[in-house]
């Protein structure tokens, strides 16, 4: 039982890797949620100690998407700022949302 759970988390996470890869907006959305509903499922299932070399290398996996999807992230936020723009929210160091905001017009008149 508890590889067909960790197979779903696999594939949850191969699907959000080719989602950050392929900057497909809809289909990280999709994935996204089935990774957190597989991780409620082997949660809930109660994992044994022969599972815990495969729930690293899952885990490892989805620390690859995250640096993946911090990258992207940078990579918007910069392309946002030269464009004069900001993202809607904001988040500091802590994880605190982030208390001002600043723009930078493109011209002056």
């Amino acid at each position: 039982m508890t590889a067909l759970l960790l197979d779903a988390l696999e594939a949850a996470l191969r699907a959000e890797r080719d989602a950050l890869s392929g900057q497909d907006v809809e289909a990280l959305l999709r994935s996204t949620e089935a990774k957190l509903q597989a991780l409620r499922a082997a949660e809930s299932a109660g994992l044994s100690s022969a599972d815990a070399p495969r729930v690293a290398a899952l885990a490892e996996y989805n620390r690859e998407n995250g640096l993946m999807l911090a990258r992207r992230r940078r990579a918007v936020a910069f392309a946002l700022r030269q464009l004069g723009r900001t993202e809607a929210v904001g988040y500091d160091p802590r994880g605190q949302r982030a208390q001002g905001t600043w723009s930078r017009p493109i011209a002056v008149a």
